[in-house]
């Protein structure tokens, strides 16, 4: 394909919509892009959304791609692991690895997007238009139909192919959906639990009022808050909570008196840094957590669902804009096998991208009951404990699931989430079951037998799951 002779139109300058434009821009395509929303550089959007995010490798190779790893690392705070918070107030860090330069970071979700639509913009072949909402997508005519927020008018735009990155709630999805043209399979799955921001506010000059480079959890078995620190010396706060369940939910928490009494009863040292907690708590919506798969994500030559529009999961591995942004990657190296036509390099793409961006959806659905319950377990830590000395003491051996999943860009998610929960599997059946015993001042030698079952009984595993058809 000649690719200064395309038009390509992006439905969404989101995250992932504002890197493709980037990408594509730099590839030499004529790129327009069409957002519902005003430009977040000149209004603020937020209204309770997340606003800030975990960042980490698989996020960062794409920041590589486009030039802007340098930028992008002035926007983010180093949180080297999770900071537990129990009723009493006690405290204690689980690291997310053994090894010192593994961490994620946190990011501001608006600080982000506007460094991507900024470097977008500087391209001359790269047009980007808000308050410009896509009410249907015309898959066979490659045409979409847009409504002006502005001027109240309709319109419609044509290209040489539309890919949409406008997120869960994606108007060419639904037009795949509605049409009954060909056989579309989607689901929508939602979490019995919604979540809601609120904030922790720096101190009068402008310090954190807690440990800064952490994301903080308090786990209560069947809910959770947590909180990622922000440069200006706040943190975004998020609790995750059932709509309806449990003694406290989003449905009966309807007076300040509950709400504080819940925090007093849950988290009350999180509720001495929040004096802020009930105007937000009834200022900020509730929203719901879901996970969408669908497929085909292309139809022809002529479109293309990409980012959450294709995907969309819950938050709790901090893998979505990780996700999408390596979306953009693995699309650019489908472009690099310079295809015959865009039917070819969207099948391709699927081809390859799916089972990935599959497992990631389970595994947020998985570490949300790790982040909420787990991490609390007994017998949880002591697989932590241990994961944290394989990889400390033997750096190139081991690499726990968390590890392999956040800070492996080189491996897909699919293959991180099998040989992951294979080694979860192997160990916690070895301590439940006296096999592997670890102590405060365990030998290198002992360490290493250990690491040696540790290995055997994995690979026992993944034969098991071969067998069964599970991989």
């Amino acid at each position: 394909m000649k690719e200064k002779q395309q038009n390509i139109l992006v439905i969404g300058a989101g995250l992932c919509g504002s890197l493709l434009a980037l990408r594509l821009g730099q590839r030499g395509y004529n790129v327009s892009v069409y957002e519902m929303r005003p430009d977040l550089r000149k209004t603020d959007i937020s209204a309770g959304r997340s606003i800030n995010l975990a960042f980490s490798n698989r996020g960062n190779k794409a920041m590589k791609l486009v030039g802007l790893e340098n930028k992008v690392k002035a926007l983010c705070i180093p949180m080297n692991g999770r900071m537990i918070h129990d009723k009493e107030g006690n405290t204690f860090q689980s690291n997310y690895s053994g090894r010192n330069h593994e961490y994620i970071n946190s990011i501001s979700r608006g600080d982000l997007n506007a460094l991507l639509l900024n470097e977008a913009e500087k391209h001359e072949n790269v047009s980007i238009y808000f308050n410009k909402k896509c009410k249907s997508v015309n898959f066979e005519n490659t045409t979409a139909l847009f409504k002006d927020y502005e001027t109240k008018s309709e319109f419609i735009e044509d290209a040489d192919a539309i890919i949409a990155t406008d997120g869960a709630g994606s108007a060419m999805r639904k037009s795949y959906y509605l049409s009954k043209a060909f056989l579309f399979s989607f689901s929508q799955e939602y979490l019995t639990h919604g979540y809601k921001e609120l904030s922790i506010l720096p101190t009068e000059t402008g310090d954190y009022k807690t440990y800064k480079n952490a994301l903080h959890i308090w786990p209560r078995g069947s809910f959770m808050l947590i909180a990622l620190p922000n440069l200006d010396g706040s943190f975004t706060v998020t609790l995750f909570l059932s709509y309806n369940e449990g003694d406290y939910n989003f449905n009966n928490l309807t007076t300040p008196k509950m709400v504080t009494e819940f925090f007093q009863k849950e988290f009350p040292d999180a509720l001495k840094l929040m004096p802020n907690l009930v105007e937000e708590f009834f200022e900020n919506p509730t929203a719901p957590l879901g996970t969408v798969k669908c497929s085909p994500w292309h139809y022809k030559g002529n479109t293309l669902l990409m980012g959450d529009s294709a995907h969309a999961i819950v938050p709790f591995y901090g893998q979505g804009m990780n996700a999408s942004f390596e979306d953009v990657v693995e699309f650019d190296n489908i472009l690099d096998l310079n295809l015959e036509n865009w039917e070819s390099v969207f099948k391709t793409y699927e081809d390859t991208r799916k089972k990935d961006t599959d497992a990631i959806a389970d595994l947020a659905i998985d570490n949300f009951h790790e982040m909420k319950d787990h991490i609390a377990n007994p017998i949880f830590q002591e697989k932590r404990k241990l994961e944290m000395a394989f990889e400390k003491i033997f750096p190139s051996e081991y690499s726990s699931k968390y590890s392999l999943v956040t800070f492996n860009d080189n491996i897909g998610y699919k293959k991180a989430m099998l040989k992951g929960r294979a080694q979860d599997k192997a160990i916690l059946n070895m301590l439940a079951d006296g096999d592997i015993l670890i102590s405060d001042d365990i030998k290198e030698n002992e360490l290493k037998i250990i690491l040696e079952k540790v290995k055997n009984q994995t690979k026992a595993i993944l034969k098991d799951d071969r067998i069964a058809g599970l991989k």
